[in-house]
């Protein structure tokens, strides 16, 4: 969901997709999560987590505008503690310096950072299949050990 305000999503959004012909999967959607949620943004938050635990791969999108937050820094520290496969993307890339605007977010210790402008659909496809890859490559393996 792409939006030019915060708090679009407040709940788990739940949203089948495809790759190509041949590849479904399920998004979840989710509130962001800045550190200051009180009343209803904290179950916004509680969504958020409980969506992460839910995951197989989780793409932790941050404000390549904004810069590293310390939400951001929290976050990113949950990630590794849980150890739950995890892909940086640095979203709103578009116009500006995206190198630059990626610089401070090498510090937050994830290993997969992606760039990408998601209003105007740049490098969604490419993060997407990186993303599902190690999935549909299971599948396809286990597919063809099923058909021998």
């Amino acid at each position: 969901l792409v939006a030019d305000f915060p708090g679009l999503t407040r709940d788990r959004k739940y949203g089948q997709a495809r790759l190509g012909e041949e590849h479904e999967f399920i998004v979840i959607d989710t509130g962001g999560i800045d550190g200051t949620e009180e009343g209803v943004e904290t179950k916004m938050a509680e969504q958020s987590l409980a969506a992460i635990d839910e995951a197989d791969v989780v793409l932790f999108l941050v404000d390549g505008r904004a810069g590293l937050t310390p939400s951001d820094e929290a976050i990113a520290a949950h990630l590794r503690k849980i150890e739950k496969p995890a892909m940086l993307v640095v979203n709103k890339i578009d116009g500006i310096d995206a190198d630059a605007a990626c610089a401070d977010f090498w510090q937050l210790g994830v290993d997969d950072m992606y760039q990408i402008a998601a209003a105007h659909g740049r490098g969604v496809t490419a993060l997407l299949e990186r993303a599902l890859s190690p999935f549909f490559d299971d599948l396809l393996t286990s597919e063809s050990e099923e058909g021998e």
